[in-house]
C-alpha cells in the first residue's frame, strides 16, 4: 500500500516538506472510536491518539482528526502511534451536530464525490436528497445520486422517479442499482476514479453497507435486515469506516442517519436552488424573504408552476434552517468572548493578590 493509492498528492507533500515533518510517518485515518483513530500507513495500521497539547489547544470539534484525514505521527510500537499534526483538508463533509445547537459533526474528509443512497420502495424522499445537496455544495463535494433496490418496484414506478428527480433537480448524474439483481452496478463501478475518495450518505437500511460490500468485494460491514414492523433500517454501521477498492478507488462508509442538521451552508443552498435565487433577484424588494411580499418573483414563478410548491417550502424550511444555526454560532462564540474577558480579569485580579 503506497501513500498514493490512499489518495496522496502533490499539495500534500508541500504542505509536509513546508512543515518540516520529514521525521514523522505519514498515514490517513480510516477508522474513529471516540477520539482513538486507526491510521493507515504504508507500514500497516496503528491504533493512534492525538497529543495533549492538540487536545488542549482544540477550540472545537473540527481541531480533531476525522475520518479521511491526513495526519503525520509517530509510531511506539507495532501497532500504537500518537498523532502530532492534520494536515489541512481540501473538503470537509459536516451537518449540525444532533441536539446540539450551534455544534459542527465531521462526516467525513477531503471527500471528492458523495453518493447519496436513497432506496424507491420506502425512503424516497426529494426534500431530503435536496439537504444532501446543500451540505454536499457547501462543502465543496461533488454529489451522485444512487437509487437503491429498484429490483423492489417495477420498471414504470422507476421511470417515474426519474422522472420526477429530472423535473426537480438539475445538473446532478442519477444512478439507479439492486444490489440482488446487480443491475446498475457497471455504471457505478465507471463513476468510481482511482485516487479519488467518496463517501457514502443516506438513512439506515438504504442499503449502504450492502453496496460498500458489493463494491469492496469483500463482507467489511455487516448488514441487518429491515425490521418488519417499522420498516426502518436498523443501525448496523455505528462508526465511520475508509476502504481502498480494488480499482484504486477509495471509500468511505457512514452511519445511517436519520438527521442530516444544515451547518454552516453558505453556498450549499445557492447551488442546491440555484433556479430560486436567480429568481430572487428580480424581486422588487432587495431583502424580500418570499413570503408575502408584492412584486416578489419566487412567488409569482410558484403561482404560475414554474417552480414546485414542495421545492419552494423546503427552500424556505432549509433557509430558516440555516438562519438559526449561524445566530446560535454567533451567540455562542458571544458567550465564548465573554467567559475568556471574565478568566483575563480574574487571573489578573489574582496575580495582584499574589503581589
Amino acid at each position: 500500500m503506497t501513500l498514493e493509492n490512499l489518495g496522496y498528492t502533490d499539495e500534500l507533500e508541500q504542505f509536509r516538506t513546508a512543515q518540516k515533518l520529514d521525521g514523522f510517518e505519514l498515514g490517513r485515518v480510516v477508522a474513529e472510536h471516540k477520539e482513538r483513530y486507526v491510521v493507515r500507513t504504508t507500514k500497516g495500521e496503528f491504533d493512534a491518539e492525538i497529543t495533549g497539547n492538540m487536545r488542549f489547544t482544540a477550540k472545537g470539534r473540527e481541531d480533531f482528526p476525522a475520518v479521511g484525514d491526513w495526519v503525520a505521527l509517530a509510531a511506539y510500537d507495532s501497532n500504537f502511534a500518537v498523532i502530532h499534526n492534520i494536515f489541512p483538508r481540501f473538503s470537509i463533509l459536516q451537518r449540525q451536530a444532533v441536539g446540539q445547537f450551534g455544534e459542527i459533526q465531521i462526516i467525513a474528509t477531503n471527500i471528492d464525490y458523495a453518493f447519496l443512497v436513497q432506496a424507491v420502495d420506502r425512503d424516497f424522499n426529494i426534500n431530503r436528497l435536496e439537504r444532501y445537496l446543500a451540505i454536499c455544495y457547501a462543502s465543496k463535494v461533488s454529489p451522485i445520486i444512487v437509487l437503491s433496490k429498484t429490483d423492489l418496484i417495477d420498471e414504470q414506478a422507476l421511470d417515474a422517479l426519474l422522472e420526477k428527480l429530472k423535473q426537480r433537480i438539475k445538473g446532478v448524474p442519477v444512478i439507479a442499482i439492486s444490489n440482488e439483481t446487480q443491475a446498475g452496478y457497471e455504471t457505478i463501478r465507471k463513476a468510481i476514479k482511482k485516487g479519488k475518495t467518496y463517501c457514502l450518505l443516506g438513512s439506515s437500511g438504504v442499503g449502504k453497507s450492502t453496496l460498500s460490500n458489493k463494491l469492496s468485494g469483500r463482507n467489511v460491514m455487516r448488514t441487518d435486515a429491515i425490521s418488519q414492523s417499522t420498516s426502518k433500517g436498523r443501525h448496523v454501521t455505528s462508526h465511520r469506516e475508509l476502504i481502498v477498492l480494488e480499482n484504486g478507488g477509495i471509500l468511505i462508509d457512514n452511519p445511517g442517519m436519520r438527521e442530516v442538521g444544515i451547518a454552516d451552508a453558505s453556498g450549499g443552498l445557492e447551488t442546491t436552488f440555484d433556479e430560486i435565487l436567480s429568481l430572487a433577484e428580480q424581486c422588487k424588494f432587495k431583502d424580500c424573504t418570499h413570503t408575502s411580499e408584492a412584486g416578489c418573483a419566487v412567488l409569482e414563478a410558484v403561482e404560475r408552476g414554474e417552480i414546485e410548491q414542495s421545492s419552494y417550502e423546503n427552500y424556505l424550511r432549509l433557509e430558516r434552517e440555516k438562519n438559526y444555526f449561524e445566530s446560535t454560532v454567533a451567540e455562542r462564540r458571544k458567550r465564548d468572548k465573554q467567559f475568556g474577558k471574565i478568566m483575563k480579569n480574574y487571573k489578573k485580579d489574582m496575580k495582584r493578590k499574589d503581589h
